[in-house]
């Protein structure tokens, strides 16, 4: 044998050695959990860096800082995190009886809009509190989640759900927020709210037939609210031929396609977005992405889709990793939700699906979105605890830097004992 022979013959040892460590370390207890933590942590600082680039001259002109926009979404993220970690930190018990009120607030929020709500761009969906502004439709994703999950957990059979089940109540009432939300002209919201039905349904394995007469009906349902109201079949005309149309119902598609396409590879630099300049509308929201594009090029928006990528991944992992019906059927759901959003609004940017006007979950401006999503990913992290292996690794880990910072100041922090055996060595 040849030393070409020879050597050629052993290039696969260090293969499969990179591929066991790489098992080794998705089978990890608490890989879920980090992989979790680190994707959202991402996704919110580029989010907050994206904001401050893209809201900063719309707000020196309207406002009295440039930093005007930044620093109100700094606090939302900041109530946020607050918000994720103490439902992090919540029983599972407590999300399926959150649920019904849940529910319940926020069907009266959408019923509340149509009284003392404000109206802007032919849409019904704010409450102005002062300052503050409120959009019910946002916690209603949220209510959705937990209610649909612990209604179908609550019939499930040795670990099956019958799909006949789902029929009443839970039909019924998804419906009855798809209503209020439409009668408020937020199709998107909509969108959203029949996927995280439609992953119910999945994961109770409904059959094809049912998700073919749903799909039909949401169809026929979409097409008669374009057809009556005329902002919306204007949008649709502009999505299908923006360029005929640039001066008026396609203007904010075609700017965020030449924000798209002025970026290239790797875009023109951090804060040096030309479009921002009060070309393309709704910068710092709903066209965030179109910015990003911009000022980090195709190689940014890779790394951004990546990312919903893997926490979708992490989602589904912690989906069927964990043996609770209810955790199974929640984290589907909130998943379908996170991950069709983001995908619904960068379809939107880049021209393939019609503007429907919904934020890009983590990155676009808005306390009311960004809540919410950062409640049901602490809900993830909670779930994540529970997948085997997960409770023996935390206790193994000892006290968080919570606990331990605590204790530096006196206070006792409830946490895991110390286990026998590992006292510390006297010197």
């Amino acid at each position: 044998m040849t030393a070409e022979t020879a050597g050629r013959t052993r290039e696969p040892a260090p293969l499969k050695g990179r591929l066991a460590r790489l098992r080794e370390l998705l089978e990890r207890p608490l890989f879920s959990y980090h992989l979790l933590l680190g994707v959202s942590a991402l996704l919110m600082a580029l989010g907050l860096m994206m904001v401050l680039s893209a809201s900063s001259i719309e707000a020196l002109q309207t406002r009295e800082s440039a930093f005007a926009l930044f620093g109100r979404q700094l606090i939302s993220m900041i109530l946020g995190l607050l918000l994720m970690w103490i439902c992090s930190r919540l029983p599972i018990r407590f999300f399926r009886q959150a649920g019904y009120p849940l529910m319940a607030l926020a069907a009266l929020g959408l019923v509340l809009v149509f009284f003392i709500g404000d109206e802007e761009l032919g849409a019904q969906r704010w409450i102005y509190i002062g300052e503050l502004t409120v959009q019910p439709s946002e916690p209603a994703k949220f209510a959705l989640v937990l209610w649909g999950a612990d209604l179908l957990a609550r019939r499930a059979r040795n670990g099956t759900i019958e799909w006949r089940n789902l029929f009443i109540p839970l039909m019924p009432g998804t419906a009855l927020m798809a209503i209020l939300v439409m009668l408020g002209s937020d199709l998107g919201t909509t969108i959203v709210l029949m996927a995280i039905f439609l992953a119910l349904l999945w994961v109770v394995g409904a059959p094809l037939k049912l998700f073919g007469g749903i799909l039909a009906t949401a169809t026929l349902a979409t097409i008669v609210m374009i057809t009556t109201e005329g902002y919306r079949s204007d949008r649709i005309e502009g999505w299908l031929n923006p360029w005929a149309n640039a001066d008026g119902t396609g203007y904010q598609a075609v700017q965020g396609q030449i924000a798209m396409g002025s970026g290239g590879w790797f875009g023109l630099g951090l804060g040096s977005s030309r479009q921002k300049w009060s070309w393309l509308p709704h910068a710092e929201s709903d066209f965030i992405f179109a910015i990003l594009g911009e000022e980090l090029g195709l190689m940014g928006t890779l790394v951004v889709i990546a990312l919903f990528g893997l926490l979708g991944y992490a989602g589904l992992r912690v989906a069927t990793r964990v043996r609770d019906p209810f955790v199974r059927l929640a984290s589907a759901a909130a998943i379908a939700w996170i991950a069709g959003q983001a995908l619904v609004n960068i379809g939107a940017v880049i021209g393939v699906l019609p503007i429907t006007g919904i934020p890009l979950p983590l990155v676009s401006y808005g306390g009311s979105a960004l809540l919410p999503t950062l409640a049901a990913l602490g809900m993830l992290l909670s779930f994540a605890k529970h997948e085997p292996g997960a409770r023996e690794a935390l206790a193994a880990r000892g006290p968080g830097p919570a606990a331990r910072a605590l204790s530096w100041l006196g206070l006792r922090a409830p946490g895991p004992t110390r286990r026998p055996g590992r006292a510390r060595r006297r010197v």
